[in-house]
């Protein structure tokens, strides 16, 4: 990941990015799809895990799609995960600021995919936006379809 130096101008590439994660049974086999939309170019995404939960492909989505960019970029990022946008947007920074422990003092689930997030953020000026999912906008529908598509994969891989 390139960081933001003097090398690259300050004028960053504008991103849409759509992403979406799936779980055929929770836990079970998931997957996760991606749609990144720059100056008229679309690029698909997806992967899956064999075992696995929703929210973590939810998380896994985001972060994958950032770590495509290859340089610093101002994106807008959508997401059906009320999950994932409220994480990233309302409760990781007490999250951090109490050691990784909820307000409750339970541990955080899924830590090591917050803390992959917050690392590949670093480098692009992020705007989160949620989108009511199944609801018909092309961009999320895409991204479910290929979150779906890593479902498959993951259950072919595994024999379900």
């Amino acid at each position: 990941m390139l960081g933001q130096d003097s090398a690259y101008p300050s004028r960053m590439t504008d991103v849409v990015i759509y992403t979406d994660g799936a779980c055929r049974a929770n836990p079970g086999p998931g997957g996760w799809g991606a749609v990144l939309q720059w100056r008229g170019q679309e690029k698909e995404m997806h992967g899956s895990d064999p075992v696995t939960t929703n929210n973590r492909m939810e998380l896994m989505a985001a972060i994958q799609a950032l770590e495509a960019l290859r340089r610093p970029a101002k994106v807008k990022l959508y997401t059906d995960s009320r999950y994932l946008l409220d994480g990233i947007t309302k409760w990781v920074t007490g999250w951090q600021r109490n050691g990784w422990l909820t307000s409750a003092r339970h541990p955080v689930k899924n830590v090591d995919l917050w803390r992959r997030l917050i690392d590949v953020m670093d480098d692009h000026e992020i705007r989160w936006q949620w989108v009511k999912g199944h609801a018909g906008d092309p961009g999320n529908e895409r991204a479910d379809e290929l979150a779906r598509l890593g479902i498959a994969e993951a259950a072919a891989r595994s024999g379900q």
